[in-house]
């Protein structure tokens, strides 16, 4: 039973591999990284999704890829040709980010038409949308609640937080980041239709906090700190294989 909740915990986790100095070297360690662990997917840039389904042949971990990364703002045309070349490279799962200053002035006819339009686009390849809202941008929470009535409305499969790279510039010129807090996650999971999911992005790095947000009714995870979490996990649940070669502690580059 402690392997079963093992294993899905990690099937929870899309392993974030998404830091702007991300190399070929560091990408490849990640791809084995979630194949070791058997997570749900490795989410991660779009140049590099054909390198990643030839590194994850013959695993099921899913590989998945960033459209419109991490500010939303390319055209609509833009984000539905990269969504295009994604899937024909062989990415299945779709994180595509709204485009926030639309969504900030209302203009909710383009924030639709926008989302549905990369939606048909997944469909047609038989992918799967998240469509990022970007939460630390958002202090209304009126325009989280409309975004979920648009991705229902829409039939997009998932929700989700944050880039993991949205910095905010504060009066005194510094910059904070809050991510997957617990008051967005359970306004989203409150305000989707059903068959539309949640997906947390940003800040949750320990195994408490990825049982905090399961608990909540979280489908997704985004994370860097995949080793550590999961390592935690066998030590707490499946302590008589807590003794195997382990990966180290070193986060892998992403939110």
């Amino acid at each position: 039973m402690d392997t079963i909740l093992i294993r899905d915990l990690a099937k929870m986790i899309d392993h974030s591999l998404l830091h702007p100095t991300l190399t070929d070297d560091e990408l490849r360690e990640g791809c084995e990284l979630a194949k070791k662990y058997d997570v749900a997917s490795v989410c991660i840039k779009p140049y590099a999704v054909k390198q990643s389904v030839e590194l994850l042949a013959g695993s099921d971990v899913l590989v998945g890829t960033v459209i419109g990364f991490p500010h939303g703002n390319s055209a609509t045309a833009i984000k539905v040709a990269e969504t295009e070349q994604a899937c024909r490279d062989g990415a299945v799962e779709i994180d595509m980010v709204v485009n926030i200053g639309k969504v900030l002035c209302n203009d909710w006819p383009y924030v639709t038409g926008e989302i549905r339009a990369v939606h048909d686009a997944c469909v047609r390849h038989g992918a799967i949308l998240k469509v990022i809202f970007e939460n630390d941008f958002l202090p209304d929470d009126s325009c989280k609640i409309r975004l979920c009535e648009i991705c229902t409305e829409v039939g997009a499969e998932f929700v989700k937080t944050s880039t993991g790279y949205g910095f905010v510039k504060g009066a005194d010129g510094n910059y904070s980041y809050e991510g997957a807090t617990e008051h967005d996650l359970k306004l989203m999971l409150d305000h989707v239709g059903p068959g539309v999911k949640v997906k947390a992005a940003g800040g949750v790095r320990t195994l408490d906090g990825l049982l905090k947000v399961r608990e909540l009714g979280v489908a997704r995870l985004g994370a860097s700190a995949t080793a550590a979490i999961l390592e935690d996990a066998y030590r707490r649940f499946d302590p008589a294989n807590s003794d195997r070669p382990t990966e180290t502690s070193k986060e892998s580059k992403g939110y």
